[in-house]
């Protein structure tokens, strides 16, 4: 049987963008009986053809296209579309020595809902929408043609899912269960990387290239690494010759984990030249510009705090407030390295946010230099969506 959904009048604009996503709003009916997942012909008002997509019932994102060419979803498409992005990565990976990279970053790849990681031989899955976990085995079977000697894992136990309908699942799904720590490179530093229980799929690959441009800024500095998980930015900053680096996290093990990639590297961290110190960064900001303590270089780089329209204003608020601390205590022609990974706080909003940070900090502040994504995080022309990391590079005089 035919399964189709139908656009209402007008609806079909986005598409011809080739924009992948179908909004509730825009059906006008169902042809057949499309169940969670199921593929199905999209079609325009006249009953025009447009593309192959993926159902989903519950999401307000009611498809997620597939193709914009009329072919089959099998394992096929789902290797074309695997080789096609190392292919485009080929250079960026060569470039940054990097044996831990982004291989496909969902819907910029054509594969919507998809996020896979390559960590050395462990290829980490995050299936996230409807469509992607209908095709589970296939993108398994398309990925084992690709990579033959990878072992496969599956981390889609993200909240999203619920959106979609889905459980949060874990687990192998090809080969064997990753050791408790992998060790990868890029640019020539070593780190260890836990798949089964670090965020997200173990590592923020998508911070390597700002990592690598904060050198210049740290070198012979004091260094203040705020929110520094298993110590990315602090390992940069050691490598670059920062005469002391502070990693601080609320996570112990994480900063356990930094510690222990300092040693990896075979970093100097004696005589306290590198500090692992967990602590709330909210607090530890305000004891610091209350005793009066400051630094060359203050590296800000917080978990999401905008996860919906909702949440858009106090998030703010969050940026404002951390920006705002971590510039009362940089030192006179200090630097501040200052990120969000929001999404739905664009570029501009996030600029306005550090300006009235500075406003109310009483210091004069330049921009200097700006960041985004990694280039393995690679956008789509037709889905500005893709584009989330941003971050500036301030000069506090």
């Amino acid at each position: 049987m035919t399964l189709a959904i139908k656009l209402a009048k007008g609806r079909e604009k986005s598409l011809l963008r080739r924009h992948p996503w179908i909004f509730s709003r825009a059906i006008e009916k169902l042809i057949g009986e499309p169940q969670l997942g199921d593929t199905v012909d999209v079609l325009d008002f006249k009953g025009r053809w447009l593309a192959k997509a993926a159902y989903s019932p519950n999401s307000q994102i009611r498809a997620r296209v597939w193709s914009f060419d009329n072919c089959d979803i099998d394992i096929d498409f789902f290797e074309f579309r695997i080789q096609q992005a190392l292919d485009i990565r080929q250079d960026i990976i060569e470039r940054d020595q990097a044996t831990g990279f982004r291989l496909i970053a969902a819907e910029s790849d054509g594969l919507p809902g998809v996020t896979i990681d390559k960590y050395k031989d462990y290829l980490v899955c995050q299936l996230l929408s409807a469509g992607a976990e209908q095709h589970r085995d296939s993108l398994v079977k398309a990925l084992t043609r690709v990579f033959p000697s990878c072992h496969i894992y599956e981390r889609s136990d993200v909240k999203v899912r619920e959106k979609e309908g889905l459980e949060q699942r874990v687990g192998v799904l090809h080969g064997e269960l990753p050791p408790e720590s992998v060790t990868i490179e890029e640019n020539g530093v070593k780190i260890g990387v836990d798949i089964v229980n670090g965020h997200k799929t173990g590592f923020y690959l998508d911070q390597r290239d700002s990592r690598q441009r904060a050198m210049k800024y740290t070198q012979g500095k004091t260094v203040l690494n705020c929110f520094s998980y298993t110590g990315g930015f602090g390992l940069y900053a050691l490598k670059s010759g920062a005469t002391r680096v502070i990693n601080a996290d609320v996570s112990q093990p994480a900063l356990d984990a930094a510690k222990r990639n300092a040693e990896l590297n075979d970093f100097d961290i004696s005589k306290k030249r590198a500090v692992f110190l967990n602590a709330d960064v909210f607090k530890l900001l305000r004891e610091y510009r209350d005793q009066g303590t400051k630094f060359d270089v203050v590296i800000m780089d917080p978990p999401k705090m905008v996860s919906s329209k909702s949440t858009l204003t106090s998030g703010s608020r969050g940026y404002k407030d951390l920006n705002r601390l971590a510039i009362e205590i940089l030192n006179p022609g200090g630097t501040l390295l200052t990120y969000s990974c929001s999404g739905l706080m664009d570029q501009s909003l996030f600029q306005k946010i550090v300006a009235d940070a500075a406003l109310d900090a009483g210091r004069s502040v330049k921009f200097i230099e700006r960041f985004e994504q990694a280039a393995d995080h690679l956008c789509d022309t037709a889905y500005p969506e893709g584009f989330y990391l941003k971050g500036f590079a301030c000069r506090v005089l």
